[in-house]
Formats: C-alpha cells, sequence, structure tokens
C-alpha cells in the first residue's frame, strides 16, 4: 500500500480487537517516530499495554479495547499544534500501511502520568489510538474542492490533486476548516498558502498540519513553497 493509497483506506477506527502488534511492526513505528520526533523537534512517545487513558467516563460508549496509543508531546510553542498534526500523521499513515488503525484524539482519554514523560516547558497536545480495529472505519461526507480552495481551470492539476487528498484529512469532529490557496510562481517555486478556520471545537492547528501533509503526498516533487 503507498502512502497516497493509505489516505484513502484510512478511517478513524474507536473498537479494537485484544491482538498483540507483532515486533518488526512495532520496530518500524518507533523508527519513524524517531525520526519525526528528530525533524519536528517532538517528543511523540508509543505507550503499549497500557489500558487506563481509553477507560472511564470520558472514553465510555466510544472507545474500546485500546491498548496501544501514541502520546503526542512537544515544547510548548506557537507552531506546535500544527507540527503534532504534520508529523503525528506521517506516523497515522505508516500505521495504516502496516495493515493497524488509528484515531487522532482531542478530549477522550485520561492522562496517565506514570506512562509517558511531558517536561515541564513541554505540552501533552493529543493522543492517537493505535492497533486492530474490530473494523477498518467509515469514510464520512467531505467538502467539496471548490468548497475549500481556489482550484479553477487555470490552476496546475497538481494542485487539485493535493486538495482532494487534503480534503480526506481526518479533522476534528470532520469540521474541515481550512483554506489552501494557489498564490502562483515565485522564483521558480510555487507558492500556495494554507489558512486554518476558526472554530469553537478548536484543533485547527494540529488539522491543518495533517491537511498540508496529505497535499504534499499527492502533489510529489513539485517545488513548492508554503504560505
Amino acid at each position: 500500500m503507498t502512502l497516497l493509497e493509505a489516505i484513502t483506506a484510512r478511517h478513524s477506527v474507536r473498537k479494537y480487537l485484544d491482538k498483540e502488534i507483532p515486533a518488526d511492526i512495532i520496530a518500524a513505528l518507533q523508527d519513524k517516530i524517531a525520526e519525526c520526533n528528530k525533524v519536528g523537534n517532538l517528543s511523540i512517545q508509543l505507550v503499549q499495554n497500557e489500558m487506563k487513558a481509553f477507560t472511564g467516563i470520558l472514553s465510555y460508549g466510544s472507545f474500546s479495547g485500546v491498548k496501544n496509543y501514541l502520546v503526542m508531546v512537544g515544547k510548548k510553542a506557537k507552531d506546535l499544534d500544527e507540527r503534532v498534526g504534520y508529523y503525528g500523521e506521517q506516523i497515522v499513515l505508516l500505521a495504516q500501511t502496516l495493515g493497524l488503525n488509528t484515531c487522532w484524539v482531542g478530549l477522550s482519554y485520561r492522562k496517565v502520568p506514570e506512562a509517558y514523560n511531558v517536561g515541564k516547558d513541554e505540552k501533552l497536545v493529543c493522543m492517537i489510538a493505535l492497533g486492530y480495529g474490530e473494523t477498518q472505519g467509515v469514510p464520512h461526507k467531505i467538502k467539496s474542492v471548490e468548497d475549500v480552495s481556489n482550484a479553477s481551470d487555470i490552476t496546475p492539476t497538481w494542485f487539485r490533486k493535493g486538495v482532494e487528498a487534503a480534503l480526506l484529512a481526518p479533522t476534528a469532529v470532520n469540521q474541515q476548516k481550512f483554506s489552501l490557496e494557489y498564490v502562483g510562481v515565485k522564483d521558480c517555486w510555487h507558492i500556495v498558502k494554507a489558512s486554518k478556520g476558526f472554530s469553537i471545537i478548536g484543533y485547527t492547528g494540529i488539522d491543518l498540519g495533517i491537511v498540508k501533509y496529505h497535499f504534499m503526498i499527492a502533489v510529489g516533487d513539485v517545488c513548492l513553497k508554503w504560505k
């Protein structure tokens, strides 16, 4: 499965089987986590065989069987949420190619401080449930390309493809509060403006990071700069 195929195949899954993740898959995930932590200046951690975080009032009726999850941690900064989204989705899509299921989780968990580390200058932004799902999840209704971008007959074909992939990005409660604008070419670079909209729910920074990663996968080696 390619990453582009993983974008289409992946859906949020909240109920998991009691099935161990093989050591070779854990090793592949840990390698990717180490890479994302280094490049993204983050402290993402994989927690295994821990049942407390997704039990109790907050997760009641929503999650079941979750015993493996990613803790998305980083030093407090203005762009932390966006980096968490951008690099976290890299791990999520890798997990999909390895046969696992996932779910980004903003609120429906409880903190288990003894299971991971969060420094004094760091913030736990969110978690990502991980494992073998009871199902593969289901697709949700999405906005149109025109709803979130200025894609048209005069913008590059690759730009529309990028927007289509971005629309398959998971966003908090499927809010899709983002926009992508093709600005033009400057010094041989294609300029794309990515913006997040207002949301009472929040999490638009994380959403924008995920959206950007999906876009980048779809456009491939286009010389692109974000505005």
